[in-house]
This record gives structure tokens, sequence and C-alpha cells, in this order.
């Protein structure tokens, strides 16, 4: 018997979608920018269809998601002051959201919170910060991120820290460094899981290596069936069961399609022709529709997804995936998937390919849910061993890299 989205909607109204990478705060930031508006959320009503977005209120609802980490992502080109003073303006976007739809959305802050707001109808919101900029080398500044409620630190976006090496950049640190090993051991004395979609792959080494709880990639998929460095090798997926963590399948196609990678390496060759970096985002996307129109883009397909899931399922185990779709943080979109009403089209090819109910639900929020336990769990064992660090990078990394020159 086939299933459809009918059968796979039955199914989320049980086991609902916990989300792990949603950009939709950004979105509305850019938005607002554009139309020269005081705040972002003063010119949208997600509680309507929102036109140029991936995501609103309606849509979330026919997609099936009771669980969303919202990123309070900033450009890694923010650095210091800059970057934690638009961090904290994104967390107030966020908080702004949920308080203008306590009807629809409710901030959560541990997995008891989740599992209280599930039954409710609402959607448990959750709060991400997208690298490691965010905290400006201060352990303090990242105690003041969770204590505003964001319950993960991606370690690095596209470009390094001083204390972690970037997918996407030059290594430099080959990895952690010692201040990055604390920040580690921060995280998780805290209860903040440790996120590393974006880092490169010495600096997965070296978390896996420090860390005393599971760790997650919220928004990666495998470097196996798609060669970019932002998917997870499976020496990596590999070490899962051991850690107990979460690879989160995202849905970008150059992360899902080698075509569209091969594609997007032409794009930034291109760039790089004309003397722009590539992990400039605002550069990137003044370049694109002109490379666009002389060069088709490809794209990708839902099926490609479910590969990525099929796969990572069967390195890591079925406890640990989970999806983490990057809606409204990418420009394309695979075909089936394009906004997060769709997440029923995906779990209806699952079970197409047979997957049980059971596994869907793992996939779907069962095994994040766990991942948030079982650090928080960690963090009150950590915790009554050690109080906060007052570790500096300066004092951690400095003398090293003296003794170096």
């Amino acid at each position: 018997m086939t299933s459809s989205p009918a059968d796979a909607r039955d199914l989320l109204s049980r086991f609902p979608i916990m989300d792990g990478h949603n950009d939709l705060p950004w979105a509305l930031r850019e938005r607002a920018e554009r139309s020269r508006a005081e705040r972002s959320i003063d010119r949208v009503d997600l509680a309507a269809r929102v036109t140029g977005t991936h995501t609103d209120l309606p849509r979330l609802a026919s997609g099936g998601v009771g669980a969303q980490f919202w990123s309070v992502y900033v450009p890694a080109e923010l650095q210091g002051d800059a970057a934690v003073t638009a961090t904290i303006e994104q967390i107030d976007l966020v908080h702004e959201m949920i308080r203008r739809y306590p009807d629809t959305l409710e901030l959560a802050v541990s997995a008891a919170d989740v599992e209280r707001i599930l039954p409710a109808g609402k959607v448990a919101s959750l709060l991400g910060a997208e690298g490691g900029h965010s905290i400006a080398c201060s352990l303090g500044v990242l105690r003041a991120l969770h204590a505003l409620g964001v319950r993960y630190l991606t370690l690095t976006h596209n470009r390094n820290v001083p204390w972690a090496d970037s997918a996407t950049d030059e290594p430099a640190a080959g990895g952690l460094t010692a201040f990055g090993r604390e920040v580690v051991a921060e995280l998780q004395r805290l209860g903040m899981l440790v996120d590393l979609s974006h880092v490169s792959a010495g600096t997965m080494r070296d978390a896996f290596d420090a860390a005393e709880a599971p760790v997650i990639f919220s928004h990666s998929s495998a470097r196996a069936l798609c060669d970019h460095p932002r998917n997870v090798p499976d020496d990596m997926l590999a070490r899962l069961p051991g850690n107990g963590g979460v690879c989160m399948v995202t849905f970008v196609p150059a992360f899902v399609s080698q075509v569209c990678r091969d594609w997007e390496l032409g794009f930034a060759a291109e760039m790089e022709r004309r003397g722009l970096d590539h992990k400039d985002i605002s550069g990137r996307k003044l370049l694109l529709q002109e490379w666009a129109a002389g060069h088709p883009r490809p794209a990708a397909a839902l099926s490609q997804v479910a590969d990525h899931i099929d796969h990572v399922r069967e390195v890591a185990g079925v406890e640990h995936i989970g999806i983490g779709g990057d809606y409204d943080g990418t420009d394309q979109l695979p075909g089936g998937l394009q906004d997060v009403s769709c997440y029923p089209a995906l779990i209806a090819e699952l079970l197409n390919r047979g997957w049980s109910e059971a596994d869907c639900g793992r996939l779907a929020s069962g095994n994040i849910l766990r991942v948030m336990h079982q650090a928080e769990a960690a963090a009150t064992a950590i915790a009554a061993r050690r109080g906060p660090s007052q570790a500096r990078i300066e004092d951690l990394d400095e003398p090293a890299k003296a003794a170096v020159s």
C-alpha cells in the first residue's frame, strides 16, 4: 500500500516535526531593511500567508511542525560588539514573534517545555545562535545568551572564529583551540547544545573528543552523497552513536545534489574571478541573478533528501537522525520541499521506502528530544562538579601562539 502526504500528516499529528534550523528571523530583518521599516515584525502578519518567505504560521500547521529552533543568525562579517548587538536584536525579534502570537507560538527552553507545549497544539519555539562570532570570544556573553533563551550555539558560520575552524574557510587553528574546547565545556555545563554544522572536519573531531554530552548537526547532510564541506563525513557520522548526538539532514540543494554543488563551485569561481569573496552572502546575492541567467541553475529533488536520510541512518543508526530544513536560509529548495508545509511529502517518501511509523517519529522529533534530555541531565552533573568558567581567550590561546612564533 502506497502512503500519501495525508497518511504522513496523520503520523505527524502524533509525532510532530521538531526542526533544527529556520532562518525566518533574519529574513524578516532583511525585509524590514528593504522597506525601511523600524522593526521587521511590524510589517508582516505571520498568521496569514506571507509572500516571499518559506515560513508562516498557517504553513507550519500544514507541515505538521510542532517545535522549531529559530536561528538568531547574524552574518559572520559582523564581529565583536556589532555581532553581539545584532544577535541580541535577533533574540528580541523572536521573543516579539512569540509574544504577538500567543495562541500559536510558545517559548521553550527545555525538553520538558517542548513536551508540555506539543499537546497544546502550539509550536514550541526554541532559539539557536548560528556562529561563534555571536559571543565575541566571551564566555560571559555565552552565558548571557543562555539566560535569554538560546539553547544551541553553532561553533562557526562561513568564516573561522579565533578559536575554531569553519568548513568553508582556510584552516587556521587546525580544529578547536584551547579556548574553543573551553567553549564546548561551558556550553555543556549550561545544557546548551554544541552544534557542529558549518565547522571543519578538524573542529568536528576536536568537539567529539571534548564532548561530555550529545552534540548535534542542526542542518547538514551526508558528505558521501554530496561532496560539500558543509556536509558530514562518514567517519564523523559513525561517531554519533558513541556520543548520542544527531545529524539533522538539511534541504539546501548544494548540500543535497552533486550537480547543484558543481554549479555552486562554478559560481564561486566566477565570484573569485571578479575579486569577490564567495563567503560574503550580500556579495553573492548581487551577482547570483546575473550568473544564473547565463548558466541555468539545476534543481535538487525530494527523493535526494530522502537518500541522505537513508544514508545517515545506515552509517549512524536510526536513533541519530533529525531534520533541519534551513527554510528561509537558502534561496532555492528541492522540488516538493518548497516551504514548511511540505514535511508530510518527505515523510510519505520515507514510509514508501519501508520506514516504520516509529522510526519516522524518531526522525521527526523523538531523537532531538532525547538529545535535549541527555544534554540537560549531563549539565546537572557537570554543574555539580564545576562552576562557570572565567577563562579568557588571551589566557588560553595567546601563550601557545607565542611559543610557536
